[in-house]
């Protein structure tokens, strides 16, 4: 296996392209705008209905289509980030954005800071650590208060962190959206030239689970206006989209910022301290029972998140039930099957053990040993 994967060569060999296409439009709410936009009439009169299926998960031989490129670790720790970064890293230059959760003030299950520390020197010298405000009330809500918290967990000591939406919004393009032609998102991140999505996968209390996805959909949304989008819709009520339609939704805002940074974008994910709650939850987070599995990355955002849901289910029943649970009970696989309809990647890959000369392997040969519960690793 080629250790330095081009995007061309990786398209190449997942036998199709993304599909990237910008479409013009805005915001949902601006109803006389809508009207001038060419996608956004074609959907006038018809009704938006949210797909169904979430709560079921596919196995992987009942896929069908290409297949993408996913690295796999179990070395969790800053050497094993850094091996698989260099997987990875071709595209991204310039000014690099990175996205990850910095948690709540004093989170517990965050991604190790001294990890994300090594990278910044090592690797991403000039890159920056983004993040947006928070659309519920906590330690992120306003900027002054976001702030105080990267000061409290540490961030500060050692990272710019560049809260993206402190100092306005701007509307990016969602290609063939359903519910948005837009999304708003923090103005800032255009600044930058490449996108590296450092996500600590994880359960969602109403996503099912946190990956890639959910950190770039609901983390580059800002805090006031994107998020509401996608959390209330239309309903009227500011909690009040769930199950497939929220999924769908947070994969359109997903879409809009993928797609600008088109090919210059890759994902990380952290399978560690798997709580079924998100990094939001802060110090409430449920307790972590869902043993550590290690970290996968890749360029394509739905093969990443596709195979640590994938490494979830091939763990025994006592070691993935309340995960499971989390994700069957919120629908979440609805993700999976949007982002696979809207040309965002492939749910099919190879998975590529890094740890054993590039062996090929399931995700069932990935989690072998892993068993019990959770345990914590030092870091």
């Amino acid at each position: 296996m080629n250790r330095k994967m081009t995007r061309r060569k990786f398209v190449k060999l997942a036998g199709a392209a993304v599909a990237m296409a910008a479409l013009p439009g805005c915001a949902t709410f601006a109803a006389d705008a809508v009207e001038k936009d060419k996608g956004a009439k074609e959907q006038v009169g018809k009704a938006k209905v949210a797909g169904t299926g979430g709560e079921h998960y596919i196995p992987y031989s009942e896929r069908q289509g290409a297949e993408s490129v996913v690295y796999f670790t179990r070395d969790l720790s800053a050497a094993g980030m850094l091996k698989l970064y260099d997987r990875v890293k071709d595209n991204l230059g310039g000014k690099v954005a990175i996205k990850l959760h910095t948690g709540e003030p004093h989170g517990p299950n965050i991604i190790p800071r001294p990890w994300v520390k090594e990278m910044l020197n090592n690797r991403l010298p000039e890159g920056t650590i983004i993040e947006t405000n928070t659309y519920y009330g906590g330690g992120r809500d306003t900027t002054e208060k976001h702030r105080q918290t990267l000061q409290t967990n540490g961030w500060t000591d050692f990272a710019d962190v560049d809260i993206i939406d402190a100092d306005g919004t701007a509307m990016l393009p969602v290609p063939h959206g359903k519910w948005f032609t837009e999304m708003s998102v923090g103005k800032d991140m255009l600044k930058y030239d490449s996108f590296l999505a450092l996500t600590h996968f994880k359960g969602h209390a109403m996503g099912g689970f946190g990956g890639s996805n959910k950190n770039i959909g609901i983390g580059c949304a800002d805090g006031k206006i994107g998020k509401k989008m996608i959390h209330a819709g239309d309903s009227g009520s500011k909690w009040g989209v769930s199950n497939e339609e929220f999924m769908e939704r947070m994969t359109e805002s997903t879409q809009a910022t993928v797609s600008h940074f088109k090919d210059k974008i890759a994902f990380i994910n952290v399978m560690r301290n798997m709580s079924v709650d998100c990094d939001c939850a802060g110090t409430s987070a449920q307790p972590v029972v869902t043993p550590d599995i290690g970290m996968v990355a890749s360029l394509d955002i739905l093969a990443a998140d596709q195979a640590c849901v994938d490494c979830v289910y091939a763990l025994p029943e006592e070691s993935k039930h309340d995960l499971v649970e989390r994700m069957e009970s919120r629908h979440s696989m609805r993700q999976l099957t949007y982002m696979k309809e809207m040309g965002m990647g492939n749910d099919r890959y190879q998975l590529v053990d890094i740890d054993n000369g590039d062996k090929i392997i399931t995700a069932a040969e990935a989690v072998k040993g892993v068993k019990g519960t959770w345990g914590p690793d030092g870091n």
